[in-house]
């Protein structure tokens, strides 16, 4: 079943941390609010394509997507998305995004031996 699709589910046994653990952010490139106000008429936002990178045993602790859409694809490594209860692994081999819509509460780990880096493409407001 999802084990042929490179993904494992399962029931979370971590408990989320409160603050993020092992994890680094370097900006890759960014759309500012006035493109996207004239391409695509959306004020107050910014596009944003970052690396994230979490090492082994760190943690990005559990927030919310409900105004903040986007992709997450798994460039390096693996890691484990937690919603809820149920865990989902996401290695560099999957080839899938992982898709933080509106619905999305989730949290992230890494149990590998090796860092995690994913590219994460986004919208957030703009300040």
């Amino acid at each position: 079943m999802g084990l042929a699709l490179g993904i494992a589910q399962g029931q979370s046994k971590r408990q989320p941390p409160a603050e993020h653990e092992g994890v680094s952010v370097v900006s890759l490139g960014e759309l500012r609010p006035s493109s996207l106000k004239i391409q695509l008429g959306l004020e107050g936002y910014t596009m944003q394509m970052r690396e994230v990178k979490v090492e082994p045993g760190g943690a990005i602790k559990e927030h919310s997507h409900a105004t903040r859409p986007g992709l997450v694809k798994t460039v390096s490594g693996s890691w484990v998305e937690v919603r809820g209860t149920k865990e989902i692994r996401y290695p560099a081999t999957k080839k899938a995004a992982l898709v933080e819509d509106e619905n999305t509460v989730h949290w992230l780990y890494n149990d590998g031996s090796e860092p995690a880096v994913a590219i994460v493409c986004g919208l957030a407001k703009s300040f």
